[in-house]
């Protein structure tokens, strides 16, 4: 009869806790993030910063404020950076993408996160506010996967391109008719991509968030009620 192994041996055989931890590490991987000045964009990008990335925050603010520049020096082992973009202008989004591959060599992630609100009535809705809503969700997270996806062909190389959707594309609450088609339509642009990309190598996918609160709506609870009841 074999003896009862000790505890020793027995744990000798299980991975280190840093071994699985490298298996999700982002070390030398370089990452993109729209709307990463703050809300669950900030929030991405930090963590993908502590698993090791170097992450390119883009947004609308010609500078960084105080709480994005605390959360930067947070950002270790990896590090982030900022710039300043539109994301639904499509030339000048290509380039500021291209010029971070030219800085950095390389990009492996890009989440298109940037994203706006927008409340009326669905009969007072007014077309500039609705235009404006889908300028921003649906073609502005197009043009920044157009961005990634065009740089990493061109390197040859894997990636991952995430399109931050939302429940509202799927459950709608109500006096938000924009913002619910905006993310409807992020769903079915992540399907398309991802078969038209699929076969250079690049993932495409997309994240549901239910409510947050964050930037773009405030007093949340107040304004649950308001939806759905």
């Amino acid at each position: 009869m074999n003896p009862r192994p000790s505890v020793a041996s027995a744990l000798a055989g299980v991975p280190s806790a840093t071994t699985a931890l490298s298996l999700f590490s982002l070390s030398h991987r370089v990452a993109l993030v729209t709307g990463g000045h703050g809300g669950i964009g900030l929030e991405m990008a930090l963590a993908l910063a502590e698993a090791g990335a170097v992450v390119y925050c883009l947004d609308l603010p010609s500078t960084p404020d105080a709480d994005w520049v605390k959360v930067q020096g947070a950002a270790a082992p990896g590090r982030m950076e900022y710039l300043k973009g539109d994301v639904t202008d499509q030339k000048a989004l290509w380039d500021a993408v291209e010029d971070i591959v030219k800085k950095e060599g390389r990009l492996d992630v890009c989440i298109a996160n940037a994203g706006i609100y927008g409340g009326h009535g669905c009969l007072d809705y007014p077309g500039e506010d609705l235009r404006k809503v889908l300028d921003v969700n649906v073609a502005g997270v197009f043009f920044t996967a157009q961005a990634a996806g065009r740089q990493m062909q061109k390197l040859g190389t894997p990636g991952s391109i995430i399109l931050i959707a939302s429940v509202a594309g799927t459950v709608s609450p109500k006096g938000v008719v924009a913002y619910n088609v905006s993310k409807s339509s992020v769903l079915q642009m992540a399907h398309s991509l991802a078969i038209e990309l699929a076969p250079l190598g690049i993932r495409v996918n997309s994240i549901s968030p239910g409510f947050i609160d964050a930037g773009c709506v405030q007093n949340i609870r107040i304004w649950l009620r308001g939806c759905f009841f």
